[in-house]
């Protein structure tokens, strides 16, 4: 596995991914919201495992 943030997309259906992350939100508060979001980063995290990987991926969201 690269050290590196892959940048490309490779999500298939991303519409459909992107409607089902708005979906999950539906109804939440802005609070309930932003703990949904650090409970999902910290699930797909775990899937990553790589902690050089995650600390170049947050360095990479980061810049802007």
């Amino acid at each position: 596995m690269s050290n590196e943030p892959n940048t490309q997309v490779n999500i298939t259906d991303v519409d459909g991914f992107y409607e089902h992350l708005l979906n999950a939100h539906t109804g939440l508060s802005r609070d309930e919201s932003e703990v949904l979001n650090a409970r999902l980063i910290l699930v797909l995290a775990n899937q990553i495992v790589d902690t050089k990987l995650l600390k170049a991926c947050i360095d990479t969201a980061s810049e802007q």
